[in-house]
This record gives structure tokens, C-alpha cells and sequence, in this order.
């Protein structure tokens, strides 16, 4: 079993068929005109991940606390419906969690959250995982905000230390981060309890603080990327995977290797999800290799990397070609 911890929240995502109107110049929209419509979707960063892993076949489960208000109800049925074990969400009567996304032209999106006081922030550490346990997959906001971060900071660090193959995607949402440098150390600090690293080329950058400038902006490239991840490497993780966006994936592994695989082609209606459900596409796939141990994942090859990387490039393709947070299901990117 694979449990995924972190935090289950709704994303309200602008719908596709609505728009502010143009103004009567045939220019900019009209600034008074009707507001497009927000659709609630389910997601999270850790949410969507075990959906996917339930979607693409894997036994799953999903540790967490969620409302007892309408929307956690709706979570948790998302959650069945995939095939995911929820005996490890708690509950709680504060209200679910609200992420407001922009998206933009090319399908990225950004986001405003509304989470104070909210139910996933006061998760608290679970005395044990069940036996079966082989991975423990964490990140995205889950790991910021107080005071359930401290309690998801001690499970990685538990489990890790009984041997459980562990998973990070740091999934970085700076508006919800105060203090840039305190949480970037705090990052240095799980690395060694760490023993796949998954993120994408924007939190690289933001991460290693490369060309920041004022209000938080980093600038670089992959060159600077690539140095902050093998320093990262060094620190404890078995491996790194770095994602490009529509440029494809990268492995990095102890002793300089490297592996690259190009992305999937396909039309982006949003990217909503796409990182978490590479995210389980790669536990998923390892798992396949019998390699949810750091031992194992020494143990591979380019040629397993190579299968591993494309898998979840075509699960990702998948995830961007439908609006919201859809994962895809095993049949949709059988090879």
C-alpha cells in the first residue's frame, strides 16, 4: 500500500464557457460586465495524487484530515470512487480549504487560497500506518501551514526512519510561504528522510533562491537548476526528478546520472494536476519495478528510468488534456 498525507481541498476553476464580454470597441473586456463562473473540482495536491495512484491501479490510501461540511463529504466520495482507502482521514467541523485558480492562455495556473481555520490544518500525527505500508508520498501545502506542517514534517520523519520508501514534492505556493529562507531550510532539513525527491523546474528555482529578485520572483535557467538538485542529492534523496512542463522529465541519481525523456504532445485545455499525478505515476511505475526501496532504485538502469519517466509523461498528457484535476485511468496510458 501506498498512503499519500497532506491536505484535500476545492479547487474553484473559471469555466471554459464563460468570459467577461469585449468591450463595445471590440477591445479589452468590459470591466463591468458579468464575472465568469467558478466550478468547484476537487483537489489538493496530495488529494489528487491518491486519486491517481487508486485510478492507475495501485493500493492506495489517503491520510488526511477533512470537514464534515458539504465539500469534505464531496472529497471523500472522490476519494471511494477511485479506490482509495480513507480509514486514515480524520474529521473535523472547520470548513474545507478554497483555492481560487486563474488560468492562464497557455493552460498554467495560479493560485489564491482561503485557509484559515480551515479543517486540514489541524491534522494531527497518527499513531502508527497499517503493516502493509511500502511508501509514504508528502508535499504542496500541506507542509507549510501550522500547525498540521509539524505534524506531516513527523510522520515523514517516523516513517522514514522504520525504512518506508518516502516521497516529496514540495508542489511551492509562495503566497502561503512568510519567511522564504526559513522555509527553504526547513527543506534542506527533510532531505536526508527523503528518498525521492519530485519537482518541478519552477520550485528548483525557487528553492535554491536563484535570482531572486524583490517580491519573491526567481530568475535562472536549467543550468541553475541542475546545481541545486545535485547539491539536494547529495543531502540524502535516492532520487531527484525534475519536470519541465511540456519539455519532459529528468531523473537524477547519486554518481552523475542523468536521464532525460521528452513530454507527451497533446492539445493543454490546464495544468491543473498534471505535477501530482506525476507524482503517482512515478510510485506507481517504481512499484511495478519493485523498486519502492532505496536500494532498489540504486539498483536501476537507464532502460528502467526510461520506461519509469515516459509512463508518467503519458500519464501527465492524460491529466492536461481535460479541464481540472482528472487523472487518468490504467487503460488510458497502457503502453
Amino acid at each position: 500500500m501506498i498512503v499519500v498525507a497532506g491536505e484535500a481541498l476545492i479547487d474553484l476553476v473559471p469555466s471554459p464557457q464563460t468570459s467577461l464580454p469585449p468591450s463595445p470597441d471590440g477591445g479589452s473586456p468590459t470591466p463591468g460586465g458579468p464575472l465568469p463562473a467558478l466550478l468547484p473540482r476537487r483537489g489538493g495536491g496530495p488529494y489528487n495524487t491518491a486519486v491517481a495512484l487508486g485510478r492507475l491501479g495501485s493500493p492506495a490510501a489517503f491520510c488526511s484530515r477533512i470537514s464534515t461540511d458539504a465539500f469534505g463529504e464531496a472529497l471523500l466520495a472522490g476519494l471511494r470512487a477511485g479506490g482509495v482507502d480513507t480509514s486514515l482521514v480524520q474529521r473535523g467541523s472547520e470548513p474545507t480549504t478554497l483555492a481560487v485558480a486563474d488560468v492562464s492562455p497557455d493552460g498554467s495556473a495560479g493560485y489564491g487560497f482561503y485557509a484559515d481555520g480551515t479543517a486540514d490544518r489541524l491534522f494531527a500525527l497518527p499513531p502508527t500506518l497499517p503493516a502493509a505500508v511500502r511508501a509514504l508520498s508528502l508535499g504542496t501545502c500541506s507542509l507549510v501551514l501550522e500547525p498540521g506542517a509539524s505534524a506531516y514534517e513527523s510522520l515523514l520523519r517516523r516513517q522514514a526512519g522504520r525504512g518506508i520508501f518516502t516521497a516529496l514534492d514540495p508542489n511551492i505556493r509562495p503566497g502561503l510561504i512568510p519567511d522564504p529562507d526559513a522555509y527553504r531550510a526547513r527543506f534542506r532539513s527533510w532531505l536526508p528522510d527523503v528518498a525521492l525527491l519530485k519537482l518541478s523546474e519552477e520550485d528548483a528555482l525557487w528553492l535554491a533562491g536563484a535570482g531572486e529578485a524583490p517580491g519573491g520572483a526567481v530568475g535562472g535557467g536549467r543550468d541553475a537548476v541542475l546545481t541545486a538538485a545535485k547539491e539536494w542529492l547529495a543531502a540524502g534523496p535516492a532520487a531527484i526528478v525534475l519536470t519541465h512542463g511540456g519539455d519532459g522529465l529528468t531523473v537524477l541519481t547519486p554518481g552523475g546520472g542523468e536521464l532525460t525523456v521528452p513530454g507527451e504532445r497533446v492539445t493543454v485545455v490546464d495544468t491543473i494536476g498534471a505535477g501530482d499525478t506525476v507524482n503517482a505515476a512515478l510510485l506507481h511505475r517504481l512499484d511495478a519495478h519493485d523498486a519502492l526501496s532505496r536500494t532498489a532504485v540504486a539498483a536501476l538502469g537507464t532502460e528502467d528510468w526510461h520506461d519509469i519517466l515516459r509512463f508518467a509523461a503519458r500519464a501527465a498528457a492524460v491529466t492536461c488534456s481535460r479541464a481540472g484535476a482528472e487523472p487518468p485511468f490504467a487503460a488510458e496510458v497502457a503502453a
